[in-house]
């Protein structure tokens, strides 16, 4: 039988158009053997034969929904999907409004969410000045009924989905990765985990308040998250920062340069500042100095993440007040531990 699968191997009498070649079953087994998969035959006299072929499921092949959330583009398998609407922006303002009613279509309720509350990126929904309708994608479980708001749909198309490997295995409601045909990497969303998450968090917080009041001690203070402030002109750098710190159960706010980060500690003050050099708009030593001689401020804990890492720079930082210097690539371990210290001694 394995003959069948060998190239140039032909039971056909006589050569046609069609058949005769022996090239039809060697194209399939090379390009299933090219994939990491496997192919067998098995054939029983009068009864028929039988052709199985067993691929790894990181080549599956599915039909997602491409989707936009600010400029990230994400995919969503259609089987996920139970269905889609667009809704005007003025409505979706309301139902964002604390205390709204829930999301109603075709008799049913849903929550509303917006991708990028529940992917935790930092995005808002971007209503002001929209005129058209914004699309809507309706998502079902036996638990929850969710409505997820996307700032715009790129089509569906069939995806190949890859394994992300054990990097990525414990970060929630990411089901693998495809790759486009411009090589642009694109996470697949599993927004159904995702959601089962978020609820879990927040049947966390409402369980908390409960703890404390059952407490006798009056003077205990609620166990809130570390805010930590990231300051980098580099977008990547305060994402990919931002992302690792909410991981590890810290609030995050960002800044661009140093002028914004200015005139955000004027409103609230971090546990902690990470703190990038060369910014334009004051870099990270004008920075620095300012918050050492704030009176408000002048405590804060404030480590440098800089690709500046020669002496003379570590020096000067140091002068300043810096409680840390960390050069870039940080080692992820490194940067968590020196947080956890400094907030630990000034906490």
């Amino acid at each position: 039988l394995q003959f069948i699968l060998e190239a140039g191997f032909s039971t056909a009498e006589r050569v046609t158009q069609i058949s005769g070649r022996g090239v039809g079953m060697d194209v399939v087994h090379s390009e299933v053997k090219q994939l990491g998969g496997s192919m067998s035959i098995e054939s029983k006299q009068g009864q028929g034969t039988r052709f199985l072929i067993r691929l790894p499921f990181t080549v599956s092949v599915n039909r997602a929904l491409m989707v936009y959330s600010g400029e990230d583009l994400y995919a969503i398998p259609l089987n996920t999907i139970e269905g889609i609407v667009r809704v005007s922006p003025y409505e979706l303002e309301a139902y964002y409004q604390p205390g709204a009613p829930r999301f109603e279509y075709a008799g049913q309720n849903y929550e509303l969410r917006y991708l990028g509350e529940l992917l935790n990126n930092g995005q808002r929904p971007k209503l002001v000045g929209q005129s058209l309708p914004l699309p809507v994608i309706l998502v079902r479980s036996n638990e929850h009924s969710v409505a997820v708001q996307v700032d715009s749909l790129a089509g569906s198309r069939e995806i190949v989905v890859k394994s992300l490997g054990p990097q990525f295995a414990t970060v929630p409601g990411i089901s693998g990765a495809t790759i486009l045909g411009d090589g642009r990497v694109v996470v697949i969303l599993d927004l159904l985990a995702t959601i089962r998450v978020l609820h879990a968090h927040l049947l966390t917080q409402q369980q908390t308040p409960h703890l404390l009041d059952s407490a006798e001690d009056g003077d205990i203070e609620v166990d809130r998250p570390t805010l930590v402030m990231v300051v980098d002109d580099s977008v990547t750098v305060r994402k990919v920062t931002s992302r690792l710190l909410e991981r590890n159960g810290m609030n995050v706010l960002t800044a661009k340069d140093g002028v914004d980060a200015i005139t955000q500690l004027q409103e609230r003050k971090p546990d902690i500042m990470l703190l990038d050099i060369e910014m334009p708009r004051m870099d990270g030593f004008e920075v620095a100095t300012l918050v050492r001689h704030d009176e408000h401020l002048k405590d804060l804990p404030i480590i440098m993440i800089t690709s500046r890492t020669g002496e003379k720079h570590r020096d000067r930082a140091l002068a300043i007040g810096v409680n840390e210097y960390l050069g870039k690539p940080y080692q992820e371990s490194t940067l968590l531990e020196a947080i956890q210290q400094l907030v630990g001694v000034h906490g």
